[in-house]
Parts: structure tokens; C-alpha cells; sequence
């Protein structure tokens, strides 16, 4: 047997982190191995306990859970974040994503789909739910970006179909067996495109990628 993944909750009530633990612990391949009250706990608490997963909210006091990520992303690159808030915001969803999280949940998420995130971010994937997606996708319609424009930022035919998967919820084995490639062509495939974006993972690649249209809405229905 596996060992379970180990996870850090910051979040600024205390009843809200005891809330988590109680039910991820219920799971065998869960182990909560911290709890922080704010931002610069959490960035303490992962230097000390190097947690495979970190689930944070978003406004806490003194430093938020936005600047956190920021830094933790900064400090230590492949660690996974998960969005855990009561706060259903299009803008702080978006620069929660960009900011490196791997997935944004709201609070009155059902606890399978939080096992399926928390287990997906663990392998370094993103696992954004329909209406997210949806929401991410919409901001390239209503909002214009803010980022200077790139020059010639284009993706190749086959990059984009890996795009759309990653977009879909597809794992890499799945987006090679649909697309007839290796595993590791797949993930030559992100790396490029996460080099063309100046991004590092998943969730931020498809919002950068939404916000300048370059996959839609009928891209996941198709």
C-alpha cells in the first residue's frame, strides 16, 4: 500500500480546519500533516513538513492566501496548491489559477470531488470542475487581458489538441491513447506550451490560453 498523501489546510478558522481534517482523515490515503492560520504560516509550515498538497483559502488575515501562492510557487515550483474558499469570483478564481494553483474549489463542494482534486493535484495534475471551466473560459469573452501582448504566442495544431484535453479533465495517458502519441510526448508537448505561456502547470496554462482565446467553449463540448 501506497503511502497516504500528505496534506497542509491553511485556513483563518480554526473549526474549518478541524472540518477538514476530521474528513480527510475518514479517507486511508489522506493524512493531514499541518495547519496553518494564514499565509506566512502556511510558507513556514511547508519549509518545516514538505506536505504533498497544500489547501488554502484565500482571505486570511495578514497574508492572504493569493500572496502565499505566490511565494510558495516561487520558493518551491512543483508544490500543489489547491483553491479551498467561500469566495465564487470570477478575478480572484483567475489569478488563484495563474498564480500556480493546480484546482479552485468553493466550500460547498462535495467531498468526492475534494478526494478527486486533492488526489489529482498530488500528481501534479489540475482537476477543474465543468462550471470552473466553463467560468475560465468565459473570462476570454468578458474580459480582456491584462498581460502585455505576446509577439507570434501560438500553439501548434498538436499542442493545442493536448491544450483542449488538459481542458477536458483528460490525464496524460488518456490525452495519448486519444491522440495515438506516448505519454512523453505528451508532456513535451505542455513543457513547450508552458514555455510559450510563461507558466509552470496546468491550470495556469488554460487560463492564459482562454483569456487569449485560443481555446473555447466548444473546444471541451466537441
Amino acid at each position: 500500500m501506497s503511502e497516504p498523501i500528505r496534506i497542509l489546510i491553511a485556513d483563518d478558522h480554526e473549526v474549518v480546519r478541524e472540518g477538514l481534517r476530521l474528513i480527510l482523515e475518514a479517507e486511508d490515503d489522506f493524512v493531514v500533516v499541518g495547519e496553518a492560520a494564514d499565509g506566512r504560516e502556511a510558507i513556514d509550515l511547508v519549509r518545516d513538513l514538505q506536505p504533498q498538497v497544500v489547501l488554502m483559502d484565500l482571505r486570511m488575515p495578514g497574508m492572504d492566501g493569493l500572496t502565499a501562492i505566490k511565494q510558495l510557487r516561487q520558493q518551491w515550483p512543483d508544490i500543489n496548491i489547491v483553491i479551498l474558499t467561500t469566495y465564487n469570483e470570477d478575478a480572484l478564481m483567475m489569478e488563484g489559477l495563474r498564480s500556480g494553483a493546480r484546482s479552485y474549489l468553493l466550500k460547498d463542494t462535495k467531498r468526492q470531488v475534494l478526494f478527486d482534486t486533492l488526489r489529482a493535484a498530488a500528481r501534479g495534475e489540475a482537476l477543474l470542475r465543468p462550471d470552473v471551466m466553463a467560468r475560465v473560459i468565459g473570462q476570454s469573452i468578458t474580459t480582456p487581458s491584462t498581460d502585455k501582448p505576446v509577439e507570434g504566442l501560438s500553439l501548434t495544431d498538436r499542442e493545442r489538441e493536448v491544450l483542449i484535453g488538459v481542458a477536458r479533465g483528460e490525464r496524460s495517458k488518456e490525452i495519448a491513447a486519444r491522440l495515438g502519441i506516448t505519454e512523453r510526448t505528451v508532456k513535451a508537448h505542455l513543457a513547450s506550451i508552458y514555455n510559450k505561456f510563461g507558466v509552470d502547470s496546468r491550470a495556469a496554462a488554460i487560463a492564459v490560453a482562454s483569456q487569449r482565446g485560443l481555446i473555447s467553449q466548444h473546444d471541451l463540448n466537441g
